[in-house]
């Protein structure tokens, strides 16, 4: 008999797959570039990026050369983009793995170049305030990277930024800011295969952006960037399902109090199951009392606070045993609490509970090839 992990994160790659062919074709742009970075989005960095290519991603983003050298040592070969480096960072790995490097500055240009990176793309600022070069030094950097081109063999291989989603006046003046960038970087002789701005909101609502490739990280796990928005009713289907076995279940009178500080009580003779996953495994503390978990298909809220390694469900008279599945996550359309609900109850955003899971809970894959 072969038992389920006591945690468990099942991932549909089959989902992933499907999610990035309904994306691409809205965005209907030339180039889509699916991203894994942070061990893709918790959903593991090698079977995401090969279920992103079976759908139709012809790139792939992660954060730095360290994650790109994991997709390359699974013999993954599609372009790779990588856009935020330390300032040691000697880019030898980058050369080696042929990775496209991001730049933010004409000293991280120089260093790249120096370090015999091929394929560069220029990351400007254009609100976000993160990295990325500002507007004051995009003509010197431009004119340096044109120059590098003739006579180092480096090649400006694309030009992007990234927008704040601050509302439809921010992203027009980000628009509007891009738009320059591209026309100095053309108007001393760049001449870029890619051109990109827009991630999943963007490649979904703002065909403005969408350039000739947008980056799509959120939606290609089938979460909505939308508030709001379900992501069922964009086409995408949720491709993680957390879960774990109950272990015990136990009987206790009106008034018991219930995890640390008793910041819940009981209110009549119930029943408590014992669920074990906990903030170590990336359960928000912030959603005690208020996250959702379904057992043999009964919704259930997690009573009192959740502790390192278990929560507690109160489940009344339910026909609930120990080793019964909860459900912490999962597809709303299967009767699953959502990501969506998990960021609602700990005021953060759907991106964040999926990317969290700690190394206690194992991804188990269904569909495609992992």
């Amino acid at each position: 008999m072969t038992s389920r992990p006591l945690r468990e994160a099942t991932i549909d790659l089959d989902a992933i797959s499907s999610n990035v062919e309904t994306l691409r074709r809205s965005a209907g742009t030339a180039h889509f570039l699916a991203v894994v970075k942070a061990d893709g989005y918790g959903h593991g960095a090698v079977p995401a990026a090969r279920a992103a290519v079976e759908g139709g991603a012809d790139w792939l983003g992660v954060i730095d050369s360290a994650e790109a050298r994991v997709l390359r040592s699974a013999g993954i070969g599609s372009p790779i983009l990588t856009w935020l480096h330390g300032p040691l960072e000697d880019f030898a790995t980058a050369v080696e793995d042929g990775i496209d490097v991001g730049v933010n500055s004409l000293a991280e240009l120089e260093r790249a170049v120096s370090a015999g990176v091929r394929n560069i793309q220029v990351k400007v600022d254009t609100g976000l305030s993160r990295n990325g070069a500002v507007e004051g030094t995009w003509e010197e950097l431009f004119s340096r990277a044109r120059s590098l081109e003739r006579t180092a063999g480096a090649h400006i291989r694309g030009i992007f930024s990234h927008l704040a989603n601050a509302g439809t006046e921010s992203d027009d003046a980000q628009r509007s800011a891009f738009d320059r960038a591209v026309t100095i970087a053309a108007s001393v002789g760049i001449a870029p295969e890619v051109v990109h701005l827009s991630a999943t909101l963007g490649a979904l609502a703002g065909p403005d952006a969408r350039c000739n490739l947008v980056r799509v990280g959120l939606g290609c796990y089938g979460l909505s960037p939308l508030d709001g928005v379900s992501a069922h009713s964009l086409g995408l289907t949720p491709a993680m399902e957390l879960s774990a076995e109950v272990v015990s279940v136990k009987r206790v009178p009106a008034g018991a109090g219930v995890s640390y500080g008793h910041r819940y009580r009981t209110d009549r003779d119930t029943t408590l199951a014992l669920i074990p996953l906990g903030y170590a495994d990336g359960i928000p503390r912030q959603a005690s009392g208020m996250g959702p978990v379904t057992i043999n298909q009964s919704r259930f809220t997690v009573a009192g606070v959740v502790a390192m390694d278990q929560i507690i469900v109160d489940v009344g008279d339910a026909d609930v045993s120990a080793g019964d599945r909860a459900v912490v996550f999962g597809d709303p359309e299967l009767g699953a609490p959502s990501a969506d609900e998990w960021a609602g109850a700990a005021g953060t955003i759907n991106y964040e509970i999926v990317s969290r899971l700690g190394h206690r809970v194992e991804r188990r894959y269904v569909g495609g090839v992992a």
